[in-house]
């Protein structure tokens, strides 16, 4: 008996061979981020090369490119799903931070807008087909087939932890990933063509001679080799450019959803948790959206909404109309969007100046979307920096200096101003508990007992907590009623309610005027001046990725 207890110590370090498991978890993820980096740059060489006149990149390589990577990425989700249903065992787990319904239902809405640009699309190469190449009118049935596909594979499986076929999970997931940011380049490139050649016209002269079309290579530009000259070419034209932006953001929505699924590969959760994911991470509920608020911030935030989209109704209708009415328009622009910038940014003062005060427990749970969250919020906002920066500098040199100027002076200070402080509320809300969550430091009220035994030290369990009154109980229905539904601190969790329902309808309206077609940097004369100049700096990269900063933070309030 003593040899076999001698001898048990010798057996036990059997445990750490996980250590080689984990090493090879990395190297798989390593090895799928490999293949996604060169695709992916592959992919932007040959898009950022057709965006320009003197390279010798067609648009028809381009679309030849998109569509085998489209048809590749549906067969992999087609294989993924018929493995998945094949053997139900291959997803032992499910993550419930991963893929919420507002995601997936955003997904859809999204997905739905981009198969109608895909109609129009198809309708206006269609118009010419004579001298098109067939693969303009395959791109778009292609899109259409990889966004239903993939669109019903991030419903069904968004929540997914595989545990078979790692390896080739992981790059399926990555190529995928991939293939939507080359989508999501391919349309950020192509609407910014678009728009410089629309604003050379329309003040005619050519302030970005480099991405204006050119009608000898494609021959698809109006005035070329196939003129669009019937109205419902036109008309199919005109549609699928203002459906661009569904387009950029349904790449984008996919993008985050495939990234979680990707970090989620072999991932393992507790047992006690029946597949809902570790950690103890809040969603609100969706019947108790507008429960337990002041009503203060949603009917401000509705206001500003409806007067925003009357403000861009009026901008657009100015700007684009004969009369010279662009400097009244760009007033009107910057008012608006002064008031809105500077609620937002005491609005999120006031939030982070609530948490100072509010005692529930930090969430340090690991959480891929937490943790995606937080970064695709610091990366948009680089993009609201740079425009930003490009608008004092344009204000600050040039002449003359009178109302639009300072007027564009503080609307680019307030916007670097509120995307820091919205950015530090919303990443505070991220990593807070659940309304009543206690900090772990907080002693228990109640005396609780101790073994006190030296061989073996072991506290009983945690006193348990007040218990909920089930029924009728010696104090009274009354008193029972006031302990169950007043919790200390109530008004602090109305205020943060009210807070980021103002926020998050601001939001919606100031992703909704640029991403439709408000520019303001184009149509103010010293700011299209300094980037006529400076055309060497990625001006409409910044605008693309500053758009995305309001939708990311209506999307992270959400949460």
């Amino acid at each position: 008996m003593s040899e076999e207890l001698a001898t048990r110590p010798k057996e036990s370090p059997r445990a750490p061979r996980a250590g080689p498991r984990e090493v090879w978890k990395k190297g798989g993820r390593l090895l799928s981020v490999l293949l996604a980096v060169n695709v992916l740059l592959l992919a932007c060489t040959l898009i950022s090369g057709g965006a320009f006149n003197k390279v010798a990149v067609y648009d028809t390589d381009v679309f030849a490119l998109l569509t085998t990577m489209m048809l590749l990425a549906a067969l992999w989700i087609l294989f993924y799903l018929l493995r998945t249903a094949r053997f139900p065992d291959a997803v032992p787990y499910r993550d419930a931070h991963a893929g919420p319904i507002w995601l997936r239902g955003g997904l859809v809405l999204f997905g739905i807008c981009t198969l109608v640009m895909d109609v129009f699309k198809t309708g206006y190469y269609s118009s010419f087909f004579e001298c098109q190449s067939a693969i303009k009118i395959l791109h778009p049935l292609a899109q259409a087939v990889f966004v239903i596909v993939q669109t019903y594979f991030l419903w069904v499986s968004a929540k997914d932890c595989i545990h078979v076929h790692l390896d080739l999970t992981r790059c399926g997931l990555m190529f995928t990933l991939t293939t939507n940011l080359a989508i999501w380049m391919a349309a950020v490139v192509d609407e910014s063509v678009h728009q410089a050649h629309f604003h050379s016209s329309a003040h005619g002269n050519a302030s970005h001679p480099r991405l204006a079309p050119d009608p000898e290579r494609a021959g698809s530009q109006v005035g070329g080799d196939c003129p669009c000259d019937t109205a419902i070419c036109q008309i199919f034209q005109k549609g699928y450019f203002y459906l661009y932006p569904f387009n950029i953001e349904y790449s984008l929505f996919a993008s985050t959803m495939l990234y979680v699924m990707w970090k989620n590969v072999g991932r393992l959760l507790a047992s006690s948790t029946h597949g809902h994911g570790q950690g103890h991470g809040h969603t609100p509920s969706r019947v108790s959206l507008f429960q337990e608020t002041f009503f203060a911030g949603p009917v401000l935030g509705l206001m500003l909404l409806v007067v925003g989209l009357a403000v861009f109704i009026i901008y657009e209708v100015q700007v684009s109309g004969e009369g010279d009415h662009t400097q009244q328009a760009l007033l009107t622009y910057y008012s608006f969007n002064i008031v809105c910038l500077g609620l937002m940014t005491l609005v999120s003062l006031s939030g982070s100046v609530i948490y100072r005060f509010d005692r529930r427990a930090m969430d340090h749970h690991k959480n891929p979307t937490r943790t995606l969250d937080v970064a695709l919020l610091m990366g948009a906002a680089l993009g609201q920096y740079a425009i930003s920066y490009y608008s004092i500098v344009a204000v600050v040199i040039g002449m003359p200096r009178g109302l639009l100027g300072g007027l564009n002076l503080a609307h680019a200070l307030l916007t670097i101003a509120q995307h820091t402080f919205q950015n530090v509320f919303i990443i505070e809300s991220l990593h807070r508990g659940p309304p009543g969550a206690k900090p772990h430091e907080t002693p228990p009220k109640e005396p609780c007992l101790t073994f006190a035994n030296l061989d073996a030290l072991h506290p009983l369990p945690t006193c348990p907590p007040t218990p909920r009154p089930l029924g009728p109980s010696p104090a009274g229905p009354q008193e029972a009623k006031a302990i169950t539904l007043a919790p200390r601190g109530h008004w602090r969790r109305r205020c943060l309610k009210d807070i980021s329902l103002f926020l998050l309808l601001c939001n919606v309206i100031l992703w909704i005027m640029p991403a439709f077609g408000a520019r303001p940097h184009f149509s103010n004369k010293v700011e299209d001046e300094f980037l006529i100049h400076n055309q060497e700096m990625p001006i409409h990269p910044s605008m693309t990725l500053g758009h995305g900063a309001n939708r990311e933070g209506a999307v992270s309030l959400q949460l």
